[in-house]
C-alpha cells in the first residue's frame, strides 16, 4: 500500500497577462464626465489597464471613490480641485491607459469630455461643473475596454505528490536484494533513494530486465550497472535523487554488500517517488 507524503510540486508555471473582460460605450456631451469602474486594490496595491477610444479629446484620471462621491454630493469647482487625482492624462482620443493604485482604498475611473459649447478645450477635471447655456453639439462617443489580470496559459496545472514506495529494514546477505519499483508515468519523474547500512553497499535503480538477469546470475551485476546512471557504490548512509523518462520502462532497485561480513547485520532502505494526483491529462 502506498503512503502519501504531504509535499507537492508542479512541472510548469502559470503565466498571467491582461485579458479583455468587457466593453462600455458612453455618449458624452461637452464638459460631461463619466464615472467608470471602481477598483479595490489589495494590501500590496494593484494595477489597472484599459483601452480608450473617443471621437473628441477626453481627460482620464483615477480618484479615491469616497472623495469622488462626496464631491458629487457637493458640486462646486473648489471641491473637485481639492481632490487627489492619480495618473491624470489629458487630450486623449485613443490610448491604453494604466495606473498603479495604492493599497486597500477603492479608486474610481473618471473620464471627462474636454469640450465646451464654443469647442474650446477645458483644463482638467475641475472644470466639469463650469457649465452654462450651450447650443447642441454632437455627442462624444466613448468606448472603454476593461481588462483583467488573469491566467492565460497553464491555468489548470497537474498536481503532484510524494508517495512512499518502499520502507524496510532487512537482514543483509551476500545475495543482491531486488525490489520491483515502478514504471515511469511521465518524463522526468523523480525518485528519492535513502539507505543506511552498517557496511559499504552498492545500490542502483536500473531497468527491470537487467535486475532479472542479476537475480538469475548475481555475477552479472557489474555489467548490468553500466545500463544506469542512478547508482552509488561504497555507501553506508546516503540520500540521492534520480529522474526517469517514459521510454526507460519498468525500473527495479538492486542492493548488494560491497564487502564480506559475518554475523547478523541489517540495512534500512526507503524509496519515494512523485506522482500526479489531479489534472493529470493537462
Amino acid at each position: 500500500m502506498l503512503c502519501a507524503i504531504a509535499q507537492s510540486s508542479s512541472a510548469q508555471q502559470k503565466t498571467f497577462d491582461w485579458k479583455r473582460a468587457s466593453d462600455e460605450v458612453v455618449r458624452l456631451d461637452p464638459a460631461d464626465y463619466h464615472t467608470g469602474r471602481v477598483y479595490r486594490p489589495g494590501p500590496g496595491g494593484g494595477n489597472m489597464h484599459i483601452d480608450i477610444q473617443a471621437k473628441q479629446p477626453v481627460t482620464i484620471a483615477m480618484a479615491f471613490a469616497d472623495e469622488w462621491n462626496n464631491a458629487l454630493q457637493h458640486p462646486d469647482p473648489a471641491t473637485l480641485s481639492n481632490l487627489t487625482y492619480r495618473c491624470m492624462r489629458e487630450h486623449v482620443t485613443t490610448t491604453t491607459y494604466e495606473c498603479h493604485l495604492p493599497s486597500e482604498r477603492p479608486m474610481v475611473l473618471i473620464i471627462q469630455d474636454e469640450r465646451i459649447p464654443n469647442r474650446a478645450i477645458l483644463t482638467g477635471i475641475p472644470a466639469v461643473l463650469n457649465r452654462g447655456a450651450k447650443k447642441f453639439i454632437s455627442p462624444n462617443d466613448l468606448k472603454i475596454t476593461y481588462y483583467s489580470w488573469t491566467c492565460v496559459t497553464n491555468c489548470i496545472l497537474p498536481e503532484y505528490q510524494w508517495f512512499r514506495l518502499v520502507k524496510e529494514k532487512y537482514e543483509l546477505t551476500s545475495v543482491p536484494k531486488i525490489y520491483s519499483l515502478l514504471t515511469p508515468e511521465r518524463d522526468g519523474q523523480q525518485l528519492s533513494v535513502k539507505i543506511k547500512a552498517p557496511i559499504p553497499m552498492t545500490i542502483a535503480v536500473l531497468p527491470s530486465k537487467f535486475a532479472d538477469q542479476i537475480y538469475d546470475k548475481p555475477d552479472t551485476m557489474s555489467s548490468a550497472l553500466s545500463n544506469t546512471s542512478c547508482k552509488q557504490r561504497g555507501v553506508q548512509s546516503l540520500t540521492f535523487d534520480c529522474h526517469f523518462n517514459l521510454t526507460d520502462g519498468p525500473q527495479s532497485l538492486v542492493i548488494k554488500p560491497d564487502t564480506s561480513f559475518s554475523g547478523h547485520k541489517k540495512a534500512e532502505i526507503e524509496l519515494q517517488t512523485v506522482r500526479c494526483i489531479a489534472n493529470c491529462g493537462q
